[in-house]
């Protein structure tokens, strides 16, 4: 006979998916299908690596069916693997969303997929809760979620969901190779909005060409674009860039990532012109 604890629990954790099912919807991918989640009352998110343009998704109707619907994507970010789709006809039941703020690593969680007709469900645990990092194609996770052991397949873009049926995370299988992880509420939240009001991610820019500095510290202007952010700011070919918004510089790629992550800001450059240390203010452009 099961103690009550373990019984309260069972019941708890199907009490959960059964919450939480409404809101995933069936997106279909080529030869397979996938998993999305109800945003509003007309918008999915889904894993932008496995979401063709233009697919169906299928709804829940309550009798074991799915009902279908065309869906276009409006907006995607690879750096953080989500893409947002517009469902025809509206009428989705949306999830609800929780930040991490209370949970910690040995939590229970639930990974939730709907592959094929039914939702389905796996248990786990929150084995890693780190700070922000940085992913390999440009994009950054406000926080570090990762679950216990690997995601089934056709869970990708669905939901990591607290007992409480409570989606804390969207499941990734791509954006970080060899780890199982989901985006983060936070995050989510932040993407879906640029994603919606530009369909895609804007990035800060400089409009210069730059190069090692062929020391410890720097990137070297080598070129400028007639009337961008540098140009204007007074930046010259020569001049060797220290620094962005107080954070260091080491060469091209950590001066993009720092320009990245601040479009349309008015930023303080520190520079090496001629030998002699200076520091000027730029106005950043952005771009999607």
């Amino acid at each position: 006979m099961a103690l009550p604890a373990l019984q309260s629990l069972d019941q708890a954790l199907a009490a959960a998916v059964t919450s939480v099912s409404p809101s995933v919807v069936h997106v279909a991918r080529g030869h397979g299908g996938g998993t999305g989640i109800a945003w509003t009352s007309e918008l999915v998110i889904s894993a932008s690596f496995h979401t063709p343009d233009r697919t169906t998704v299928g709804i829940a109707t309550g009798d074991g069916n799915l009902e279908q619907r065309d869906a276009e994507v409006i907006g995607r970010d690879a750096g953080t693997d989500i893409a947002v789709l517009k469902i025809a006809g509206g009428g989705l039941t949306p999830a609800t969303f929780r930040e991490l703020d209370t949970l910690g690593v040995g939590n229970l969680a639930l990974a939730v997929g709907r592959p094929g007709k039914t939702a389905r469900a796996s248990l786990r645990a929150i084995g890693v809760l780190g700070p922000e990092v940085e992913t390999p194609h440009g994009g950054k996770l406000d926080r570090y979620l990762e679950s216990d052991r690997q995601i089934p397949r056709g869970f990708a873009g669905g939901p990591l969901i607290d007992p409480d049926g409570k989606v804390i995370g969207m499941n990734t299988r791509t954006l970080l190779r060899g780890a199982d992880i989901a985006v983060p509420t936070v995050t989510i939240r932040r993407v879906v909005d640029e994603l919606i009001k530009h369909g895609g991610i804007r990035k800060g820019y400089l409009g210069v060409g730059a190069y090692p500095a062929g020391r410890d510290d720097g990137a070297l202007i080598a070129s400028l674009d007639d009337g961008g952010p540098g140009a204007a700011a007074g930046l010259i070919v020569g001049d060797i860039v220290l620094e962005i918004a107080g954070d260091r510089i080491t060469g091209p790629d950590t001066l993009r990532a720092a320009l990245a992550s601040r479009p349309g800001e008015e930023v303080e450059i520190a520079l090496l012109r001629g030998g002699a240390k200076l520091t000027i203010k730029a106005t950043l452009g952005s771009r999607v």
